[in-house]
């Protein structure tokens, strides 16, 4: 299997950048492996995606004005393909980012994502009071049919064992002994 190939990184920014590549390997391909470092620094970030058919990756968490170099590896079943040519990129200043970005853009981003997330929340609480509300219900009808069968069973072997414990006399009062 042959390495990934046309490694590109878009989007650059000063915390994020989007890697972008092909494959040319007939090869049934389940996954990709990114490797990440910071330039003579030995710490490294590796990504790895199975069952994907996705052909880019989004790093984040980068810090500003840094030099970074990425690899990329596909994965078959057979294994992880060599890695693709070193792809040496830098991540813009803070200040550079923010300029580029006007404010109706900056608003709309986080307006669209503080949306999705309080939509999600409300999908989320109603599924959860509609259980709430099924088990509850649940509960009530089998509270309702044991309440209901239970009790007449109960009263009724109160009294017969009541009135079977006590004799009764022919006159209608109770036996007593003399002592």
């Amino acid at each position: 299997m042959s390495a990934p190939v046309n490694v590109s990184v878009r989007d650059v920014k000063s915390s994020s950048a989007l890697v972008i590549w092909s494959v040319s390997d007939t090869q049934p391909v389940i996954g990709f492996a990114i490797t990440q470092q910071k330039k003579d620094v030995g710490m490294l970030r590796f990504i790895q995606e199975v069952n994907t058919t996705t052909r880019s990756c989004a790093l984040w968490d980068l810090e500003s004005e840094t030099e970074y170099i990425v690899h990329v590896q596909s994965i078959s079943v057979s294994g992880l393909s060599p890695v693709s040519e070193a792809l040496h990129f830098r991540t813009a200043r803070e200040e550079e980012t923010q300029a580029s970005k006007n404010k109706d853009e900056v608003m709309m981003e986080e307006v669209d994502v503080n949306a999705q997330l309080r939509a999600g929340e409300i999908i989320i609480i109603v599924v959860v009071l509609l259980m709430w509300a099924g088990v509850i219900a649940l509960f009530c009808r089998q509270y309702d049919i044991i309440k209901d069968n239970e009790p007449n069973n109960n009263k009724d072997k109160a009294k017969t064992s009541s009135e079977c414990s006590t004799p009764e006399h022919t006159s209608g009062g109770l036996l007593r002994s003399k002592v």
